[in-house]
């Protein structure tokens, strides 16, 4: 079987951006056992209600759902175990400084494979308000409505 080469996206939280104000963006390595790398390339799991805490000077993953890999037997994995993050201590530092901040807090964005190895972006977030979320919403479609009446002009 050939090297896979290039970034495999397995899962995307979306609703990340949606409820959080992203600061700062890391890409990490992630512990994994054997029948969670299967169920992965699969492409199953899920990063809703998934987040990051850094305890005792290690960075670890919690609330990813891994489904169980179904050719799996006594070895499969627990679906929603909590993940180690590989990161440099510094990283972990820095990171480990901020979330101290009021409303800062670590998002997974994204889960994939980069050049065959399992790898999850990270992210130091601090979360909106409604009214942000609203406004977000409010500009985003207000970009769409000019970029449409630019491009109907434009085309007359």
């Amino acid at each position: 079987m050939a090297k896979q080469t290039g970034r495999v996206l397995v899962a995307q939280n979306r609703k990340a951006r949606h409820d959080y104000t992203i600061e700062d963006v890391l890409e990490a390595g992630i512990v994994l056992m054997g029948t969670e790398v299967k169920a992965l390339r699969a492409g199953r799991a899920s990063l809703a209600d998934s987040w990051c805490e850094i305890t005792d000077g290690e960075a670890w993953l919690h609330g990813v759902h891994i489904p169980e890999y179904a050719q799996g037997t006594w070895t499969n994995h627990a679906p929603r175990r909590k993940r180690k993050l590989l990161l440099h201590r510094a990283e972990i530092d820095r990171l480990g400084m901020r979330i101290g901040d009021k409303g800062q807090t670590i998002v997974p964005l994204a889960l994939y494979f980069l050049d065959g190895r399992a790898k999850v972006e990270i992210a130091l977030a601090r979360g909106k308000r409604d009214w942000d979320k609203r406004q977000a919403l409010r500009e985003r479609q207000d970009n769409l409505e000019a970029q449409r009446a630019m491009r109907e002009r434009r085309d007359r």
